[in-house]
């Protein structure tokens, strides 16, 4: 799975100037016609946008539990689709959504005491992105939302033992997590990139009386249509 995602993430970087080329202005085709004035009302060029991320995640576990509190970063990918469409034409304000496999999770204790935490999921956000164009063919856009994701696979490595188990199936990690999202994207025709904060709300650990919580940092690249 890995090598797929590693290959996956190496054919998108080196078809984005290729397919950035073809782009049209503010990372989108032209489907619905001129909307209002150039004077004070927003003059909306866009309605909706597919677009394709991959990416990198830094991410860590905080608990209330010795065991599973996170002492350490683990990084993973993050590879998916999104899609929004425009809410009003009265000003660039969006609605985002997508699909992504994501990789968390956390390392905790060192030496012979050392865990590490694989945790992957499926994740759906769900955000609203403000589109501020600071030329013919650049956009800054801040955003805010949530998500919600389910576990699909990972495993928990204890190195002191050398042993290896399922993160959700052994009695750990909840499979289900959601929270905050926070972040901005930067738009250039069609080529896009961002940077985003998840700030996990559901105790994704399975010990009713301490919270565990999955915090990550992303940085995603990719392409809108």
């Amino acid at each position: 799975m890995k090598k797929t995602l590693l290959l996956s993430l190496l054919c998108m970087v080196l078809a984005l100037p290729a397919m950035a080329q073809y782009g049209y202005p503010y990372g989108g085709r032209p489907r619905v016609q001129t909307v209002g004035r150039h004077g004070n009302e927003y003059v909306a060029w866009h309605s909706y946008y597919f677009g394709l991320r991959v990416g990198l995640n830094a991410s860590h576990v905080s608990s209330e539990s010795p065991l599973l509190n996170g002492t350490g970063v683990k990084t993973g990918l993050n590879i998916g689709v999104a899609a929004g469409t425009q809410l009003t034409y009265r000003a660039p304000l969006f609605i985002e959504s997508g699909l992504y496999y994501s990789q968390k999770g956390g390392k905790s204790g060192d030496g012979n005491n050392k865990f590490t935490y694989d945790l992957n999921y499926l994740e759906v956000p769900l955000i609203i992105k403000y589109k501020h164009f600071v030329g013919n063919q650049t956009s800054i856009q801040p955003y805010a939302g949530g998500y919600l994701a389910i576990g699909t696979d990972g495993d928990i490595k204890n190195y002191g033992t050398r042993t290896a188990f399922s993160s959700f199936d052994d009695g750990y990690f909840n499979r289900f997590d959601g929270g905050l999202k926070i972040g901005c994207g930067v738009g250039f025709n069609m080529l896009y990139m961002d940077a985003s904060y998840d700030i996990g709300l559901a105790n994704i650990g399975q010990d009713n009386f301490d919270d565990t919580r999955n915090g990550c940092f992303t940085l995603n690249i990719g392409v809108n249509f």
